[in-house]
């Protein structure tokens, strides 16, 4: 690494919305050098007068942050060693582009997203700069300065590899620092990695927002659990067909099942045992009740593509899509009533099996 070893790395969060926050508020409590910058104003203004204040389910912390808005980018003057990419899937492109500028010629970008943006940051920065990971914590975040995390670092999971092998050996140190906010493991194969998390997140994320409940009830709702695990399964099928291989996440025992249906309900079990509460509601439908889109074509579109590509279709996922459009366009409203929508396409596949 070329920080100084003394001072540490400087290290950037970019999205600091309800994860990029509550995990740049741990580095800043740990004595690191932190910067946030964010693209809500109101957000940078609240954290610039109180600091960052994070509810975790038994403790409130507040770290005092430096905070700059987007147009402020222009203005830094010392490179960052490390980025932390905390941003919606589909803005990954441009907010590299944007902070590509600021980062040392042997920085990395860390992209702590959902979807396979892994690629996307490579484009901008180059592969031997690029970090892919695996998150896994449930937050929200309504008001500016203020996080909800559902998660304490006891239950907060990470993953982290290197797209470039010669950039592997850097990734321990990344690591280090994460840990002060959850577990860390360093995987030899991100991509797979990823491609386990798309899978439960293509049958949790578009479908518990579609009917507009929490994770949980989404999950008990009559129907609905078999419509998320069909198109779990589906994600599955689109991983494998992409070269992907089933490897344990979430801090799951090594797999012992070559069935991948059954790991794919193993994985959404544990989801919701271990990393949601009754009240967790999806990244997804946070987004939708703030009236901003949400990453429907980078997870379950992302599997309606891969599917196609390989001459397979995606029938519950191409249902996912359409009816979260709708959604999105103001055809129709996400509600609980929306089940019958999904479970008509799972009931019509499950009856050509």
């Amino acid at each position: 690494m070329s920080w100084d070893k003394a001072r540490g790395p400087r290290i950037a969060f970019l999205g600091t919305g309800a994860q990029g926050a509550s995990i740049g508020a741990d580095f800043a409590l740990a004595g690191l050098d932190v910067t946030f910058i964010e693209q809500w104003p109101d957000h940078v203004m609240a954290i610039r007068e109180n600091g960052i204040t994070v509810n975790l389910p038994t403790r409130t912390i507040n770290a005092k942050v430096p905070a700059l808005h987007l147009c402020q980018v222009a203005e830094i003057k010392e490179p960052f060693d490390i980025v932390f990419l905390v941003v919606k899937a589909y803005d990954t492109k441009w907010a590299c582009q944007l902070i590509e500028p600021c980062l040392a010629p042997d920085g990395l970008i860390v992209g702590l997203q959902n979807g396979m943006t892994h690629e996307d940051i490579a484009d901008v920065v180059g592969r031997e700069r690029t970090i892919g990971a695996v998150i896994e914590i449930a937050s929200n975040m309504f008001v500016p300065g203020i996080t909800n995390r559902q998660n304490d670092h006891d239950t907060s999971w990470f993953a982290l590899g290197a797209l470039d092998p010669k950039t592997q050996e850097r990734v321990e140190d990344v690591a280090d620092l994460l840990r002060n906010s959850g577990t860390v493991e360093v995987m030899e194969d991100i991509r797979s990695a990823k491609w386990m998390k798309l899978v439960v997140n293509a049958a949790e994320l578009i479908p518990s927002a579609i009917i507009n409940l929490p994770l949980a009830d989404a999950a008990r709702a009559p129907g609905m659990l078999e419509v998320m695990r069909a198109a779990g399964y589906e994600a599955m099928q689109a991983a494998l067909a992409d070269g992907a291989k089933i490897v344990p996440i979430i801090g799951m025992p090594p797999v012992t099942t070559n069935h991948p249906e059954r790991y794919v309900d193993q994985i959404f079990e544990e989801v919701l045992k271990t990393f949601s509460q009754a009240d967790t509601l999806t990244t997804s439908l946070q987004d939708w009740r703030k009236g901003r889109r949400a990453e429907v074509q980078e997870v379950n579109g992302w599997v309606v593509d891969i599917l196609a590509a390989h001459g397979q279709k995606a029938p519950v996922n191409q249902r996912v899509m359409d009816v979260a459009y709708d959604i999105e366009a103001g055809r129709i409203e996400a509600r609980p009533e929306n089940s019958t929508l999904l479970i008509e396409t799972y009931q019509a596949v499950a009856d050509r099996r």
